[in-house]
């Protein structure tokens, strides 16, 4: 059962299968035809999947895409356990059981337009639905998405026809779909792929504000989702800047609706330490809230 504050807000639904695209190490993007939670889909929500008839458990995914319109859901994952390796066998027709969307979204502030996404892994997929949304939007947000993989991108990346100011020479490769609708992407990786950052995806970062004037600093506002160590990193790069950050934190979840607290973390809250949930207080958090120490 859901927890009161939600009811109505989030659905479930037998969605069925449209599409599964393979791609190398395991990584699979999953479309499949949700309309209510894709209508009430942000980013940073995250939806519950039944990844087999003889898997109980559900297991927790992050939204990269929400198109309201055609009422489809996007999910980019990587398989990591039995459920998951389930869900990779699901073809175009298979019906599955999508409960969502879930949890609380990333949230802009028009005072800092310039909004510096980083994604890692398996935390790219809410960065491409952040970046394409503020794309979408009258307000004029300067977004630069980072996204690093140490394993083949989930994508075809070629160089990016978008000059960012500050990049290191030779960062250049970028995701195309994010491109075609000018929204500046720039990869990193310690695996040597061609145009990508040699390093971590927090430091390609750091060394793109470092570049940037006082002015432009001023106007940064820093997003991540990731591994723990990646979000660390990131909490302490805005710490560093002096600059807000917002985290989406990875947890195990069992009911990931408010029920059962067993994906609950520490927080600082005004009112002192706290346990929050991470499916319906999160998955987004304030980055100083969650990693008061990072630095």
């Amino acid at each position: 059962m859901s927890h009161p504050e939600h009811r109505g807000t989030i659905f479930v639904e037998d969605a069925e299968v449209l599409s599964h695209v393979p791609w190398p190490e395991q990584q699979f993007v999953l479309t499949v035809r949700a309309p209510k939670c894709a209508a009430r889909a942000r980013p940073g929500t995250f939806a519950h999947l039944t990844c087999d008839t003889d898997l109980p458990m559900r297991r927790p995914l992050s939204i990269m895409r929400a198109d309201p319109e055609a009422g489809t859901l996007e999910f980019l994952y990587k398989i990591v356990g039995h459920g998951l390796a389930q869900l990779s066998t699901r073809r175009p027709g298979d019906r599955l059981s999508v409960m969502g969307p879930i949890g609380q979204p990333f949230r802009a502030h028009p005072e800092r337009p310039r909004t510096l996404l980083i994604g890692g892994g398996v935390g790219i997929p809410p960065m491409v639905f952040f970046a394409e949304s503020l794309a979408r939007e009258a307000v004029p947000w300067r977004p630069v998405v980072l996204m690093g993989s140490e394993i083949p991108f989930p994508f075809k990346t070629r160089p990016s026809t978008l000059l960012v100011d500050g990049m290191p020479e030779g960062v250049i490769a970028c995701l195309p779909e994010l491109d075609a609708i000018g929204v500046p992407s720039r990869l990193a990786s310690g695996a040597g792929f061609p145009g990508c950052y040699e390093g971590f995806v927090t430091e390609l970062g750091r060394e793109w504000l470092e570049n940037l004037d006082a002015a432009a600093k001023a106007e940064v506002e820093v997003f991540a989702c990731g591994p723990t160590p990646m979000l660390k990193a990131a909490a302490a790069l805005a710490r560093a800047f002096d600059l807000p950050c917002q985290v989406s934190l990875e947890e195990y979840m069992a009911c990931a609706v408010g029920g059962c607290a067993g994906c609950t973390v520490l927080v600082q809250t005004d009112e002192g330490p706290a346990m929050k949930r991470v499916c319906v207080d999160g998955p987004v958090f304030d980055a100083r809230q969650v990693f008061p120490d990072a630095a």
